[in-house]
């Protein structure tokens, strides 16, 4: 059988998130170090570790069949790339900065500048949207420094805290987009190689349901509990069981994480007691 040759950013904040996700889907991988390929354990997925920039090409060309990447390199690398999930990891985005000095009213500011950036397309197609004509200066690498050394007016780039653009005197007044990793899948997939990725895309969205979703558990009065099912979301319906102590039961049921404390005002006010909530490993639907 056949093996899906997966790439990941070779090292950084990327790569740590991505092998964190393949470990919890199952796939393990025995990686040495400067190994630039491995083979995981009891599952027919091969790892290449790759640099970022590089990854796009070789998911066209056929030489990995999927890659975790962030959206933004295959926005500005990636054409004809299809996108089969967002992760929910490596958030950040893409911005236009300017020196703090440098008086900033709206992007026809720009008109006539000069900026730096590793995303010549991104940037390019930002502007001729907005009517923008300026220079590009395509650095790869510190594009931060640009301003300071008389290169250009401004610059374009991933902004995840913005503490690089502070300590560089710049601020932000762009966003051009938000970027987040992905699963992104190779145009020459073999039918036997899509059945794989389908299994690792079924584990992944089950481990990701996991993690925007808490399990909780509540104890309630008999007369209070449809007010009490009725702010409960629930899977289908929640688990109602009868406590020992007559009169009461337990109600078990998934909440949200973003809608956590909401919830769980509104449980209390509708009389629930010894709420206990815990992280859910994987939801599997």
């Amino acid at each position: 059988m056949s093996k899906l040759r997966i790439a990941v950013q070779k090292a950084g904040r990327l790569h740590d998130e991505s092998m964190d996700i393949l470990k919890d889907i199952g796939v393990y991988i025995d990686n040495g170090k400067d190994q630039l390929k491995a083979s995981a354990k009891g599952f027919p997925v091969e790892v290449f570790y790759l640099r970022n920039g590089d990854i796009p090409q070789y998911l066209k060309d056929g030489v990995v069949d999927a890659a975790i990447i962030g959206e933004n390199i295959l926005i500005e690398k990636g054409e004809g790339i299809t996108i089969a999930e967002k992760l929910g990891f490596s958030s950040c985005k893409v911005c236009i900065a300017v020196p703090k000095s440098m008086k900033y009213n709206s992007i026809k500011d720009l008109d006539g500048k000069r900026i730096a950036t590793s995303y010549p397309n991104t940037v390019q197609n930002y502007l001729d949207n907005n009517g923008i004509n300026a220079q590009l200066h395509i650095i790869n690498g510190s594009v931060e420094i640009a301003p300071n050394i008389g290169l250009a007016d401004a610059i374009c780039d991933i902004v995840s805290s913005g503490s690089t653009l502070f300590k560089n005197n710049l601020k932000e007044v762009e966003t051009i987009l938000k970027s987040e990793a992905v699963l992104a899948v190779s145009p020459v997939l073999s039918e036997e190689k899509q059945a794989i990725l389908d299994t690792i895309q079924f584990r992944i969205q089950s481990v990701l349901k996991g993690r925007q979703s808490k399990y909780i558990l509540l104890n309630a009065p008999n007369d209070r509990i449809q007010d009490i099912i009725n702010v409960l979301p629930g899977m289908k319906s929640p688990t109602v069981l009868p406590l020992a102590e007559a009169g009461w039961s337990s109600v078990h049921s998934v909440i949200s994480k973003n809608e956590f404390w909401n919830v769980i005002d509104e449980l209390k006010k509708n009389g629930a007691q010894g709420i206990l909530v815990c992280p859910i490993e994987k939801m599997v639907l």
